[in-house]
């Protein structure tokens, strides 16, 4: 099982200059945002993180599924523009996107999942 994704996901987020200065700082939390009002930011975890190849009954590569979120208070566009090309820089690929709009908060907020598979050792 790969242990690290979710460190490892931050920091390249964070090291995205164009991304930081797109969200007003390092506004990139696991599962939840500090505070509830900061917008815009980024939120992410880890879907399934599972066994995927075997041989000799031994595994030998994981498959990674993640979230990340946009939230703003207007376009997500060019946030998730910025995302998409650090989780490419990372080698996931993106499966699936969403544009979502939350009616009692009037937040933007785009869903982007990406995969990957490591091999073990």
């Amino acid at each position: 099982m790969k242990t690290d994704v979710k460190a490892e996901i931050r920091t390249a987020l964070i090291s995205n200059q164009q991304l930081v200065s797109l969200l007003g700082g390092q506004r990139v939390y696991q599962l939840a945002a500090p505070n509830a009002t900061e917008y815009p930011r980024i939120t992410f975890f880890e879907i399934e993180n599972s066994d995927s190849q075997f041989a000799d009954n031994e595994v030998y590569a994981s498959e990674v599924f993640v979230q990340i979120d946009v939230w703003s208070k207007g376009s997500t566009s060019e946030i998730s523009g910025e995302v998409d090309r650090t989780m490419r820089q990372l080698e996931y690929s993106r499966y699936g996107g969403a544009d979502l709009f939350e009616p009692d908060t009037q937040i933007y907020h785009k869903a982007l999942r990406y995969r990957r598979t490591f091999e073990e050792g």
